[in-house]
């Protein structure tokens, strides 16, 4: 594990502590332009979701919309909360295909985009110490009169997410600050990400509010529209 990895993961609790641990439940709320694009405004505007921590799955429950989904990278469906099958996609990312920022999405489309990503959010750093990751340091950055240290990190083909390579930044005191990627099923949108509002949760230190912004060819962030927002209400492990 490279230095600056180490510093991150101690920074936001430590890898023995997440090692010992196997879930997290939390409520939270994903707004912002992005869904008004994709013709799903306000969907994700309460959700309860469940997920492990070492194994790519998670489940999201649509609250007061009677549904849930049920996620991994090769497989997703959509139940009513009494079990009974919607629909379902195998290879949901081969749905993706040919699609730009604009296209509009049903809801195996969100499903599957929003529980990778939201999976990816919620176990970075201690993600990255798994063997099949690569990391490299970065020359660092300088933002909001902090210089934040970057940690370039490529994703192995067994992880659903943005794309293959992904930048993490990481403040002085070793958290994340931004998360910087482009979306390979949006036809190659930028994203900057933000993490905001620490909060320590049964020894993990998370961040309950995240934005995520364009960025330019000088990867500033671009300030509207605010291109998906992250509140989360409630969080817990086990």
């Amino acid at each position: 594990m490279n230095g600056l990895l180490k510093f991150a993961i101690d920074a936001h609790g430590g890898l023995g502590r997440w090692n010992r641990l196997n879930s997290l439940i939390a409520d939270l709320s994903v707004t912002g332009a992005i869904w008004h694009v994709k013709g799903k405004p306000d969907f994700l505007k309460n959700i309860r979701i469940e997920l492990s921590l070492h194994l790519e799955k998670l489940i999201t429950h649509l609250v007061g919309q009677n549904k849930r989904f049920f996620f991994t990278p090769s497989r997703v469906t959509l139940e009513d909360e009494s079990g009974k099958l919607i629909e379902a996609r195998n290879d949901p990312r081969s749905a993706f295909e040919g699609q730009t920022y604009e296209t509009p999405w049903d809801d195996l489309h969100v499903a599957y985009f929003d529980s990778y990503a939201l999976w990816t959010y919620l176990t970075i750093p201690f993600l990255y110490a798994h063997p099949a990751f690569v990391t490299e340091e970065l020359t660092p950055w300088q933002e909001n009169g902090e210089e934040w240290r970057r940690l370039k990190a490529t994703f192995p083909s067994m992880i659903a997410s943005h794309c293959h390579e992904q930048i993490s930044y990481f403040g002085p005191d070793g958290l994340l600050r931004r998360h910087e990627y482009v979306v390979d099923i949006m036809g190659g949108a930028r994203g900057m990400n933000y993490a905001y509002d620490y909060q320590k949760v049964d020894g993990i230190v998370v961040p309950m509010r995240r934005r995520v912004f364009g960025f330019d060819d000088n990867k500033l962030k671009i300030p509207e529209p605010v291109l998906v927002a992250i509140d989360i209400r409630r969080i817990a492990f086990s």
